[in-house]
């Protein structure tokens, strides 16, 4: 055979095998060969928006649904609020976070390699002024100090943009404090501060010791505002789309059977918190809050979230759907 022939037919075989690997592995993708899950390392805050995950935990469910996936051990941690939780996901120490939207949009915008895939939460925060303070209205807050989450988090984003358009100025006419919330419900029983907006069950805490009222609810600030979502690790998303599904299949199930058991719930919760049952079971009764996993009805207010932490400094341009949700896998679950 002659050389330039055998040289003809190598260059076709190469060819071939190019074509047949873009075709099995496209440019782009990850392997099917990823390495499993040792370990699942799971974010909550000490919060009744996120019982699902305390019950699911409690329940062994985490374990269970996604041990025949090849996860090895599922392990939660709990953080006094959203933004060092955050901290703790960009540092690679979280591969899911049950967390308020407004700091995962902060975090996205620095740099976070992740996405909401589900709903937690919507409403559910409370502001709680003294006995002695008069309430009548936003106006009567001028002067006052208000404790509530930190900087970046869902109840200060909230907290700030219903001030300002009650022509309020944040942190002139009305101060806000950020603290976490075992700190913030000490600070207003001790008179530290006129009042705190905080998620329940804390505003039920300090009216249940008789130390405040109840005078707003956060859907009155922002009528079917989302608060906590559902947040997993790009990584995770790329290399284990299975385990994403069933983490969202596992929240669902811990949210029906919440709805169902309230109160064996709240004393899951309770125990698992060292709450006050007693505070949790009314907080449950008094919140203007739901369970809500879908994520494609919490696109509009999230990225409102974003237009607001945009106008309040806390990001340096609004993101788009697209940086911030992975509605793929609810839809498929």
């Amino acid at each position: 055979m002659k050389p330039m022939r055998i040289e003809a037919i190598a260059l076709i075989a190469i060819a071939l095998l190019l074509l047949t690997a873009g075709c099995t592995q496209p440019s782009g993708t990850t392997p099917t060969t990823a390495a499993p899950v040792k370990d699942l390392r799971i974010g909550y805050q000490p919060s009744t928006h996120q019982m699902a995950e305390i019950t699911a935990m409690e329940k062994g469910w985490w374990q269970q649904d996604l041990a025949p996936l090849g996860v090895g051990n599922v392990s939660d941690k709990v953080f006094p609020s959203g933004p060092p939780e955050m901290a703790a996901m960009q540092a690679g120490e979280l591969d899911v976070a049950y967390v308020g939207a407004a700091p995962v949009l902060t975090a996205l915008a620095t740099g976070l390699d992740a996405r909401i895939v589900a709903g937690v939460n919507t409403q559910g925060s409370d502001l709680v002024v003294r006995n002695d303070l008069d309430y009548t209205g936003p106006q009567s807050l001028k002067g006052t100090t208000i404790a509530t989450f930190p900087a970046g988090s869902i109840q200060d984003t909230v907290l700030k943009d219903w001030l300002t358009r009650n022509n309020l100025t944040p942190d002139k006419d009305v101060f806000i404090k950020g603290m976490a919330p075992g700190d913030a419900v000490t600070a207003i029983i001790a008179g530290k501060v006129e009042g705190i907006f905080l998620p329940t069950p804390s505003p039920s805490t300090v009216v249940n010791q008789g130390k405040g009222k109840i005078v707003v609810h956060s859907g009155e600030m922002y009528p079917n505002h989302t608060c906590c979502v559902l947040v997993v690790s790009g990584k995770l998303i790329r290399e284990h789309p299975e385990i994403v599904r069933q983490i969202i299949a596992t929240n669902d199930r811990a949210v029906a059977w919440n709805k169902l058991n309230r109160d064996e719930a709240a004393e899951i919760y309770a125990k698992k918190t060292s709450a006050n049952v007693t505070d949790v079971k009314a907080s449950l009764s008094e919140w203007d809050g739901d369970w809500a996993s879908d994520p494609n009805v919490i696109v509009s207010p999230v990225l409102d979230y974003a237009t607001i932490q945009y106008n309040l400094g806390y990001i340096k341009k609004p993101l788009t759907k697209e940086e911030i949700f992975d509605l793929t896998f609810y839809q498929k679950s």
